[in-house]
């Protein structure tokens, strides 16, 4: 777990870490009467716990100057799809930001958060299926899926010094979603 990544980390990085991307998320797709116990506590452990827990222990080794960007998602902000143990651990994730910020923040170490719509990856499968993409495009001002580069410059623009007076943001990059 997080524990065990920031031990590699620190065998890398030795004593300073510039720039924290906790990336790493899981979805299930299921209505409020289809979420077992089992999958909802796993949403959280990997999209919340995870992520606080691999920030509280890099903390020794960020300095002043230091990025923290999280992941969120258009699901914490809209009501899409059968998602709502998903969107519940963004929620919770746009909460840990501004949280991290404000505890953080006398150390000058930024925390925001970056909250993409659909992307063509592993986890948006159904956008590969006609019906799929159809309905991602429905609800999206820009016509098309986003790429994992859509995403990354943003992941880069908060990272980088060009951000340096934003803090407890999330940003969302979701191609204009339910607007």
């Amino acid at each position: 777990g997080p524990h065990t990544l920031a031990k590699h980390v620190r065998a890398v990085v030795g004593h300073r870490l510039d720039i924290l991307v906790a990336n790493a998320g899981i979805s299930k797709a299921a209505s409020i009467e289809e979420t077992t116990v089992e999958d909802f506590d796993e949403l959280f452990a990997v999209n919340v716990r995870a992520p606080y827990f691999l920030v509280q222990q890099l903390l020794p080794v960020m300095c002043k100057g230091s990025s923290i960007v999280l992941l969120s998602s258009l699901a914490a902000h809209a009501a899409v799809g059968k998602l709502p143990a998903y969107a519940a651990t963004k929620g919770a994730v746009d909460t840990l930001v501004k949280h991290f910020a404000s505890a953080l923040g006398e150390r000058e170490i930024r925390v925001n958060a970056v909250a993409p719509g659909v992307v063509e990856t592993d986890m948006s499968n159904f956008t590969k299926t006609d019906a799929g993409r159809e309905v991602t495009l429905g609800m999206q001002a820009l016509k098309r899926v986003a790429q994992p580069d859509d995403i990354g410059g943003a992941v880069a623009f908060l990272a980088s010094d060009a951000a340096r007076w934003i803090t407890g943001e999330t940003l969302r990059v979701d191609g204009g979603s339910k607007l």
